[in-house]
């Protein structure tokens, strides 16, 4: 029986979509985990997984065309099925090419073929890419690929900077680098020319001179969608790939990607049964973890870039005055407008408490003696707020206008210093993980943070912060929320001094935790309310197996 599949909800924002390649033609076989289309949502061109098998029947909306969420997409079912019943009873909104098209639709096609028939056969357009939902120009750090150089799909051509973090650019296509749109060091806005690949030797002259951010994607990409056509869908689909624990490179499809995140599956456990082992959706759905192994795989330790390197420093003779001016990059000028939104918008009040870690020592170090597990103490003031956040989840909250949204989900941000500034990556659902899961998680984020290796998505959805400067040896500071957080904690050094302990002075541990809070959502009482829950668990680490 024939399945009727329609334009899906790529993002909570999404209100319409744009085909832009279709990766597979009315005839083709398709199963379970294959790529139908690539589709542009209002963040991101993401690819589109089937999630049923048979004939593709018929394409709702061409390469190039808008239409709302819900609009017929295709039909998929068994080859040679009547779907007369289904066309009639569904019309599709986005006309097809064997339908008459509106006036306005009859334009649009003329302007693509226009513009298709002006970009040389194999040349493509690649465009500054929208590497976050919150990216709105880019800067492009480094090149990797020169022009002349031979681009295979899946190298990266370029490092770009975004507002979150200095990201590679892997390439989709294959073929020559002809030209470069936006050199080292320069900025431009999202979905300016970044790069031309096409044939070696292809006259190009004219196109970069020409091009138009505003044109539609599908004009331009017209070339690419013909060529994505008539070449197996092997060829064309572009691989996703996600760096490990151990550096190892990772193919898995963004569905498969997600529903791993969802559950907590490392994907280099997963074995991959798609092509050239590409992991699909069922791989995820039906990966059994292995008790014993997993923590050993998942806890490899990941190179620490964190050390300064060192650089030469100018000679300044003696009573002489000495300035330098260095560039701001996108990640530095995005830190500055963020936080100062969140300390001039929020209303912030810190809350300070001093916690006892005799207990968390001894419990540490117990942990730690199980062969391939590594907790810090870091990973147990993540577990004890997560368990917090669940008693108090007034804490886990943000601020809108209109209305208070309570989060009853906790995911914490970890903040990371990179070289160029400040990353949070976060731990989904990180009520759910036991201590070696924070732990080994933690490791493998901080460490592809500092090698430039996170995903947008890994930096997105974060409920509350937790911000340690304790291994610089700070005993206490205040720090700015991450805003849409209303919520962030400070946590300092241990330090060992004398404390009273039933009226005897006695050698003790302690650390000192600072809350900020945003008074709109939370008061002062409940603010301390946590901290109370929080210095519980921390002094008492037992009382989190509860």
């Amino acid at each position: 029986m024939a399945t009727v599949i329609n334009m899906p909800r790529l993002s909570d924002t999404m209100t319409e979509g744009t085909v832009a390649a279709w990766l597979k033609k009315v005839g083709d076989k398709v199963s379970e985990g294959d790529i139908l289309a690539e589709i542009e949502t209002d963040k991101a061109t993401m690819e589109f997984e089937s999630f049923n098998e048979g004939t593709l029947l018929h394409i709702g909306i061409q390469a190039g065309e808008t239409a709302p969420v819900d609009t017929l997409l295709a039909i998929i079912g068994n080859e040679g099925e009547d779907i007369s019943a289904l066309l009639a009873a569904k019309p599709v909104v986005a006309p097809a090419k064997e339908e008459a098209p509106a006036v306005t639709e009859v334009k649009k096609e003329e302007t693509a073929v226009a513009a298709s028939a002006s970009l040389p056969k194999g040349v493509i357009v690649v465009t500054m890419p929208r590497l976050s939902d919150t990216m709105t120009e880019g800067t492009v750090a480094t090149w990797l690929k020169k022009v002349g150089d031979n681009v295979a799909e899946g190298d990266i051509l370029a490092e770009i900077e975004t507002d979150k973090a200095t990201m590679e650019f892997e390439s989709f296509n294959e073929g020559t680098l002809l030209y470069i749109g936006i050199q080292e060091g320069q900025s431009a806005p999202v979905d300016s020319l970044l790069a031309i690949i096409g044939p070696e030797g292809t006259d190009i002259s004219g196109i970069a001179e020409n091009y138009n951010p505003l044109t539609p994607k599908g004009e331009t990409a017209a070339v690419a969608t013909e060529e994505a056509k008539s070449a197996p869908a092997r060829d064309v689909a572009p691989i996703v790939q996600e760096a490990s624990a151990d550096g190892q490179r990772v193919l898995a499809s963004p569905l498969a990607k997600k529903i791993a995140s969802e559950k907590g599956i490392q994907l280099s456990q997963v074995k991959g049964s798609g092509e050239n082992g590409r992991i699909t959706k069922s791989d995820v759905e039906n990966f059994t973890p292995t008790v014993a192994a997993a923590p050993s795989q998942i806890a490899q330790p990941t190179t620490d870039n964190s050390q300064p390197t060192t650089v030469a420093k100018p000679y300044v003779p003696a009573g002489q005055i000495a300035t330098e001016e260095i560039k701001n990059s996108q990640m530095r000028k995005i830190i500055a407008k963020r936080l100062a939104e969140s300390l001039f918008t929020a209303p912030h009040y810190n809350l300070v408490i001093e916690v006892t870690m005799d207990e968390a020592m001894k419990s540490r170090a117990i942990i730690n003696s199980v062969p391939d597990t590594k907790v810090s103490f870091n990973d147990m003031v993540i577990k004890a707020c997560a368990m917090a956040l669940k008693k108090h989840p007034k804490i886990n909250s943000q601020w809108k206008e209109d209305a208070i949204t309570i989060n009853y989900h906790v995911n914490i941000g970890v903040a990371v210093a990179v070289e160029d500034g400040l990353v949070v990556p976060v731990l989904p659902f990180t009520d759910g993980m036991s201590l070696s899961q924070i732990g080994a998680n933690v490791r493998d984020l901080a460490g592809r943070a500092k090698n430039k290796k996170l995903l947008p998505t890994e930096m997105e959805g974060s409920t509350f912060t937790i911000s340690n400067l304790g291994m610089f040896g700070i005993t206490e500071f205040n720090s700015i929320i991450n805003q849409p957080n209303s919520a962030i904690l400070s946590v300092g050094a241990i330090v060992e001094k004398p404390v009273v302990k039933n009226g005897q002075i006695v050698v003790g541990n302690t650390m000192m935790l600072s809350l900020a809070c945003d008074h709109r959502t939370i008061d002062g009482a409940t603010g301390a309310q946590f901290l109370q829950t929080l210095k519980q668990y921390i002094e008492n680490p037992v009382t989190m197996l509860a």
